[in-house]
Order: structure tokens, then C-alpha cells, then sequence
């Protein structure tokens, strides 16, 4: 077993024995995989992967099927194109904002865990961050694996206490005027921010401005930018 995000996704779902695990940690630096030694965590971990392995507890193809489908097909340009598909579309729009979870099944993608999702518009008025503050509830089927940042402490408790200092932090500027928003994600419901749509961006197409929405901006932490000497004229 490797010290890399999957292999460490690949022991937390097989602990768990079900479609979904723990956040992964970090990768090794490259280069470093042969030369590292793992820990005894790691060395644990692989232990009790294969003992599940050898009772039939655990289908190690299953197991390999989940981890694709975590690294390969659930991630940030999920939540893209579903912002995109927002800006393009009033109606969808409008339907993403009244029931999340049913609108996101429209372009194929499905909850995992029973959670709501709740979009959040962020809008010339309105700025929305999204927090957990007891771990790291995420929208999973939509951004993918929650980044380190995101469920570690001082993030989870300053974005609550000072959410315009967070956001300075991550190179966001918010006028006075504007209102912050902040919103503790749970086990039960998940958000999904949809940033404003960038100036300039009247005539990219909707797989074109997909490519534009970031992971931090659907958290709340960044803002959608767009080049505009690279637009189309």
C-alpha cells in the first residue's frame, strides 16, 4: 500500500467496508514513494485490508471500482458543470436553487450518503462560505475530496469568527456593503456554492465556462475570474 491519496482513500473505504470513506492525506512528494517508510498507521491499515481481504469481507475489484470512481469520476468539474449549466440556463437555475439534490440528478449526478444539497448564489450583494465546523461535511458527488485546509481547526472555527479575515487570507476582498454568509455544513445537508459568473464571459459556452469554476469558489473561498484578452471577441 503507498503513502499516496489513494492509497490512503483505498484503506480508509476498506475500514469502513461501504461506498464512501475518510478524507485522504496528502501525498508523498514525488519522487519519494519507494523511499519513504510507511508508518505504523499505514502498516495497520494494510494489515487489516488484508485480513477483510482474505475473511471475503472485502472485494478488492469493488474496492478498486470505488477509489476510480472517487479519483476518476467524482470531483470539482462535477459541481462545474452544474454551475455552468446554472449560468446558461434561468430555468435550471431556478430549479438548482429550489431543490439542489433533484437538480443535480438532471445531469447525472447522484447523492451517496442520503444528504440534501443546498445551493447558495453568490451574488453583487450576497457572498457565501461554507464551513463545517463539528469535521468535514462536503458535498462529495460534487466537489470530490474535501481539500486539508478544509477540515483543519483553525479553519473551522476563524471561518465562523471572522469570515472576511479568512477570505482576505485566500485572496478574496469583500466590500462592507457586501454580506457575508457563512453556512455549517452537516451530515445531513451539504452546500454548493455558485459564484457569480465572471464579467466578460457573455460568450464563452457552457463547457467553456465550466472550465473557468474552480473547487475553492464552490466553497466560497474563491472568486470565478476571467482572462478577458482571452475571451471571444
Amino acid at each position: 500500500m503507498d503513502g499516496t491519496r489513494r492509497g490512503f482513500f483505498r484503506a480508509a473505504v476498506t475500514v469502513a467496508g461501504a461506498a464512501a470513506g475518510a478524507a485522504a492525506a496528502p501525498g508523498l512528494a514525488q519522487g519519494q514513494e519507494h523511499q519513504a517508510i510507511p508508518s505504523d498507521l499505514t502498516l495497520r491499515v494494510k494489515s487489516l485490508e488484508s485480513l477483510l481481504v482474505d475473511k471475503g469481507l472485502v472485494d478488492r475489484v469493488a474496492l478498486d471500482r470505488i477509489v476510480d470512481a472517487f479519483e476518476t469520476q467524482i470531483g470539482p468539474r462535477n459541481g462545474a458543470r452544474v454551475v455552468a449549466r446554472a449560468w446558461v440556463d434561468p430555468a435550471y437555475k431556478k430549479r438548482l436553487l429550489t431543490d439542489a439534490s433533484t437538480a443535480m440528478e438532471e445531469i447525472g449526478f447522484h447523492r451517496h450518503q442520503g444528504e440534501d444539497i443546498v445551493a447558495l448564489e453568490n451574488t453583487a450583494r450576497i457572498h457565501n462560505l461554507v464551513v463545517c465546523t463539528l469535521c468535514s461535511c462536503y458535498p462529495w458527488p460534487l466537489l470530490g475530496l474535501p481539500p486539508v485546509w478544509y477540515k483543519s481547526a483553525p479553519y473551522r472555527s476563524r471561518a465562523v469568527i471572522d469570515p472576511r479575515g479568512v477570505l482576505k487570507e485566500f485572496g478574496v476582498d469583500i466590500d462592507a456593503d457586501v454580506e457575508v454568509r457563512v453556512w455549517d455544513s452537516t451530515a445531513e445537508v451539504r452546500y454548493l456554492v455558485v459564484p457569480e459568473r465572471p464579467a466578460g464571459g457573455e460568450r464563452l459556452t457552457e463547457a467553456a465556462l465550466a472550465a473557468l469554476v474552480t473547487r475553492d469558489s464552490m466553497i466560497g473561498t474563491a472568486k470565478v475570474t476571467l482572462d478577458v484578452t482571452k475571451a471571444p471577441a
